[in-house]
């Protein structure tokens, strides 16, 4: 089987939402419907673009091929930027303005007022980030850059809307929000910024030093360290798991929320209409599997009220067995240990010798408890910190003794 293209940040969530809907996309290649916020951002990241170009002073790149691509932690040693001259100046208000008209689109507003509003938007914003840019002049060293890679196996390319050159001589990654509200959190949370660190450092020389959301409509850089290996990891398991499931044609519809703004209900097997002779047949076997699963739902309360009661009973009477007139209900015991997690560190913290890292799990804790390198004096004050927890059940046997 031929294997799967090259995946972008948008295609990764595209098929994360609804694989199906990726195949429409990007298989079938099946136009959607302009959406007014999505024109706006282009329109404006466009502009954008044209206005930072100027200002760019490339800096050292990974050869093309080799060695020097193939993993995340080969590292060139960074390239310090000598000095490119006096900043310069934006483009006038009045030239940027103009690009902006030429570039405005109206695809996509559902009224010729909401266009406006969006129009208006975008005119406020620009022209701030252009007093912006000159009060704080960025050091760019490329702008809507595509950059592909191959990231421990997996092809992914993106186009990153900007690079700058940090005072420390690294790279930061900028990617341009023209979102309502944005918070440090999304930019540490961000996948997307995430993807980006990966192909900046898998074409670029000088390492990465910081991730950027800049949020447009306060101008406000929201910005996270770079992502380690162990924080990548993750995102590498998602996305190779999409690349995997594009390879197997794996392409079945995963309804919810996002299903009411989707352009392809029409034609997807989640919202197909009824056959209208098959309408009654159907019909009953849905109306007989309701009523079966409230049958269930009203046996499960029955069954754990009774198992309940006879628990008492046996309890109050000191039994284990109680006979039946078919069968002999057995009660069984099921123990468990648990261990605090927060008792157990200061006691391996105080352990004499190397530091041992305290166990993140209970399973950790009894594995520790079986391990006879753990001093014995340890082992018991960390066994003292456990709980033990009974769990009572019954099973049914046969009158003769055998399992129900």
């Amino acid at each position: 089987m031929a294997a799967a293209a090259p995946l972008s940040y948008s295609s990764y969530r595209t098929y994360l939402e609804c694989p199906l809907r990726w195949k429409y996309l990007y298989v079938e290649k099946r136009p959607e419907t302009p959406r007014g916020y999505f024109t706006f951002g282009r329109v404006v990241h466009s502009v954008l673009e044209e206005l930072v170009r100027p200002l760019v002073v490339p800096v050292a790149r990974r050869k093309d091929g080799g060695e020097s691509q193939t993993t995340l932690r080969d590292w060139s040693e960074p390239t310090p930027g000598a000095a490119a001259g006096p900043p310069k100046a934006p483009v006038p208000a009045e030239e940027l303005l103009a690009l902006y008209d030429r570039l405005w689109s109206s695809d996509g507003y559902s009224s010729p007022d909401e266009e406006e509003r969006y129009r208006a938007l975008g005119r406020e914003l620009l022209l701030r980030y252009r007093e912006w840019l000159e009060l704080e002049p960025p050091a760019p060293v490329a702008v809507e850059e595509h950059l592909s890679a191959t990231w421990d196996g997996l092809a992914v390319h993106g186009y990153v809307d900007r690079i700058d050159r940090t005072p420390g001589g690294g790279l930061e990654v900028v990617d341009y929000k023209t979102s309502r509200e944005l918070s440090e959190g999304d930019a540490a949370a961000s996948d997307q910024l995430s993807l980006y660190q990966v192909l900046v450092e898998h074409n670029f020389r000088a390492p990465v030093e910081r991730l950027t959301l800049l949020h447009l409509r306060s101008l406000t850089p929201l910005r996270t360290p770079p992502r380690g290996s162990r924080t990548l990891e993750p995102l590498h398991q998602r996305m190779g798991e999409v690349a995997d499931g594009i390879r197997e044609q794996a392409f079945e519809p995963t309804p919810g929320r996002h299903c009411s703004r989707c352009d392809f209900r029409s034609i997807c097997p989640e919202f197909r209409p009824m056959p209208a002779l098959e309408g009654p047949r159907l019909a009953s076997l849905v109306d007989r599997f309701d009523a079966l699963r409230a049958d269930e739902r009203r046996l499960e309360r029955e069954l754990a009220m009774t198992a309940a009661e006879l628990h008492r009973a046996a309890e109050e009477l000191g039994l284990h067995r109680v006979p039946g007139s078919r069968a002999v209900a057995v009660r069984r015991r099921e123990v468990s240990w648990q261990y605090p997690l927060e008792a157990v560190r200061p006691i391996l913290e105080a352990a004499e010798g190397a530091p041992r890292p305290a166990p993140e799990t209970a399973e950790g804790v009894r594995r520790l408890l079986r391990d006879p390198t753990v001093p014995a004096p340890v082992r018991r004050k960390v066994a003292e910190t456990g709980s033990r927890r009974v769990r009572w059940y019954w099973e049914l046997e046969e009158s003769d003794g055998s399992p129900r």
